[in-house]
């Protein structure tokens, strides 16, 4: 069943070409297509296209689908093209010509658009949720190891003292960062498309700002092209934010994986977490944090496919939308996968204490030796070239009693202003 169709067979190749994988894509908009075409029909109804017999017996009849929906029995068959197709045809197959009526002053443009927009708006959610539980863990496990010292490095060199502290922390903040992008992602598809129809809008006098309201947008996307216009636009902008959150956790776990190697060893995995070789009997890969690595990467790409596919169109809807969802739904999916894995793995993290006895490190001091002389009235570029020269003949003694206070730094970690910063974002 299409829900253009005008009665006569469509080429069997045109039909996979253009439906492609979009039932199987579906299957996670089938919930929110009901919901829409539920608020759909309390509209008809409060403007007098559906009587209250009607109203009632499609309420029951959505209501009925959704409860199989949500019991993970919902399947969308070959023979039709779309939920949309599946769920007026499990309507009409109910109620006769009441479930035709369902399509009344909308096309599946707005269709498509409200699901879209109601499911990144949970799922948006969702993953602002699985954001905030690692920021607490990062920031307990800051405040945990907030005493162990740990090497800091600038163009793979050895820089300066840094601490696990600082480093948990800092990705603790920088997810305040990816949450001020997920939030304005939500805030642009918190705005109700329906009732643009197929663009230009309908000739039925419809009551947008009631669906509006059923549907719980804080906003009506009121310019019936602009809403049409928002396919793609929607998409692409939670594409930036996955993206940017994707980018905080690519590095963390490169940061977990480079940490590990043998040349380095400032943590460990246990064995549950690492993978084996089939040839080397030693060998404790942390392949997870690799995954997440590539998997993050992956979606740091997706802004810019979705561009490819969109950049070049004018406004109005054309079939390359459809191909959106093949990437972006999957990125949603691994994005949640990647934020449950690290959550669950971090805490069994070993952080290995006393790294900066070793005399590897001993130039990590360098500059704090330079402070102690400035601290003294030595000017800085005197200081610094007698502690240079220190280092060249061999006679530089690392003082290893650091004390740093400011703001941010390793004596001051600012914890709870990090904590107020997130809770306020």
């Amino acid at each position: 069943m299409k829900l253009w169709d005008k009665g006569f067979s469509n080429d069997r190749k045109i039909d996979l070409f253009t439906v492609g994988n979009d039932r199987e894509l579906d299957l996670v908009l089938a919930k929110y297509d009901v919901i829409g075409s539920l608020a759909h029909a309390r509209m008809l109804y409060k403007i007098g296209l559906l009587s209250g017999e009607e109203m009632d017996q499609v309420a029951k009849a959505l209501e009925d689908i959704l409860e199989i929906i949500m019991q993970g029995r919902f399947v969308i068959e070959d023979a039709f093209e779309d939920v949309h197709s599946k769920v007026e045809y499990l309507l009409t197959e109910k109620l006769g010509d009441t479930g035709r009526k369902i399509h009344t002053a909308r096309s599946r443009n707005d269709q498509v658009l409200v699901d879209m927009h109601l499911y990144l708006r949970d799922e948006l959610q969702e993953i602002l949720s699985l954001v905030t539980c690692l920021f607490e863990l990062l920031l307990s496990q800051a405040e945990k190891y907030q005493q162990v010292l740990l090497p800091g490095y600038t163009h793979f060199q050895i820089a300066m003292p840094s601490s696990f502290g600082l480093w948990f922390s800092a990705y603790a903040e920088s997810l305040i960062d990816d949450v001020y992008m997920l939030k304005a992602a939500w805030k642009v598809v918190d705005q109700n498309p329906l009732g643009s129809a197929a663009g230009y809008g309908s000739s039925f006098p419809i009551d947008r700002e009631e669906t509006t309201r059923l549907l719980g947008f804080s906003a009506l996307k009121y310019n019936s092209v602009a809403a049409q216009m928002s396919r793609g636009k929607s998409e692409k902008t939670v594409a930036f934010a996955l993206s940017g959150l994707a980018g905080t956790l690519s590095k963390f776990a490169y940061d977990i994986c480079l940490y590990m190697n043998q040349n380095f060893g400032f943590v460990t995995l246990p064995d549950e977490l690492t993978t084996g070789s089939s040839i080397m009997p030693h060998k404790k890969n942390p392949d997870v944090f690799e995954l997440v690595r590539g998997k993050c990467n992956k979606i740091q790409a997706l802004p810019y496919e979705l561009t490819l596919i969109t950049n070049n169109l004018p406004s109005g809807y054309h079939r390359d939308l459809q191909l959106l969802k093949e990437g972006l739904i999957p990125a949603i999916q691994h994005t949640k996968a990647c934020l449950e894995i690290v959550t669950s793995s971090l805490p069994k993290l070993v952080v290995k204490a006393d790294i900066l006895d070793d005399k590897l490190y001993d130039y990590l001091f360098s500059v704090e030796a330079v402070n102690e002389l400035v601290q003294k009235g030595i000017p800085f570029r005197e200081a610094y070239k007698q502690i240079g020269e220190k280092i060249a003949s061999g006679e530089y003694k690392p003082n290893k009693a650091i004390k740093h206070t400011h703001t941010g730094s390793i004596g001051n970690l600012a914890l709870d202003a990090i904590r107020k910063k997130m809770s306020e974002a």
